[in-house]
């Protein structure tokens, strides 16, 4: 067995690099228990996408400080696009409180490797087909419901929570640089929520010390730098090049899953 030391840190490097690239994060981390790795849980899960969460509010922070300015304000693009990612988040929310016990059973390679090559060939689709493109200014709140909805299924691993954002803005019309922004966007309130959860679960059990440890705090703090690493890079890519390395690899891994856990 691998050190749970060396464990958080490698987990956190694997949850930092897989968040924004639209692969699944929540895949990822599940599989590695097949490399030596210890179940992790759904806490450590949550608590490494704070990292992440860490990493896009530095690198957004002007976009999301405009945002939230448009609560204040009385119509406007950002007062839209605040009122467009409240909608397409209410979704995942409420199905994540109701279904989280059949969430965590759901933790398993067959789901993984279909996940991955129906989504992966999805999202290939659904870039290649997209010819006129827009930005999130014409965003309508039954486009961002649809998202939202999109959105919701991941909550099943291997789905990507990005990748599904970013498929269904594409499918909408929205070009890849905008898409992705949406998708950044979108894991703000998502993540959030998910880490209120995790600090109510904890309260409500009083096991701060299992939460709160050495381990996950620097695992929080490497995945906000990796992160914020990914994220610059992701942004920078979608400028020049399409989805398509992302969806092969995504079929790629569905097809080792099945290989490695079947055969």
């Amino acid at each position: 067995m691998i050190p749970h030391f060396a464990t958080t840190l490698l987990l956190a490097f694997i949850q930092s690099a897989t968040e924004f690239l639209p692969v699944s994060s929540s895949a990822h981390l599940i599989l590695s228990q097949s490399l030596g790795f210890t179940d992790q849980g759904i806490f450590t899960d949550i608590a490494l996408h704070a990292g992440t969460l860490i990493a896009i509010i530095i690198y957004f922070w002007q976009d999301i400080l405009r945002m939230c300015s448009g609560f204040f304000e009385k119509e406007g693009y950002n007062r839209r696009l605040l009122f467009n990612v409240l909608v397409a988040t209410i979704p995942v929310v409420v199905g994540g409180i109701l279904g989280l016990e059949v969430i965590t059973r759901l933790r398993a390679p067959v789901i993984i490797a279909g996940t991955s090559i129906i989504f992966g060939a999805l999202l290939w689709v659904a870039d290649r087909m997209t010819l006129v493109e827009t930005d999130l200014r014409a965003m309508t709140a039954w486009d961002a419901l649809c998202i939202g909805l999109a959105q919701l299924l991941a909550l099943v691993p291997g789905v990507s929570r990005s990748g599904i954002v970013i498929t269904c803005c594409r499918a909408l019309g929205y070009t890849r640089r905008e898409s992705t922004k949406f998708a950044m966007l979108l894991a703000v309130p998502t993540i959030s929520a998910a880490a209120v959860y995790v600090v109510f679960q904890t309260a409500r059990y009083r096991i701060w010390d299992q939460v709160f440890t050495l381990e996950m705090l620097l695992g929080t703090l490497l995945s906000a730098l990796f992160g914020w690493i990914v994220i610059r890079f992701l942004m920078h890519w979608v400028r020049r090049a399409s989805f398509a390395i992302f969806s092969i690899y995504r079929i790629a891994l569905g097809l080792f899953v099945i290989w490695y856990f079947f055969f």
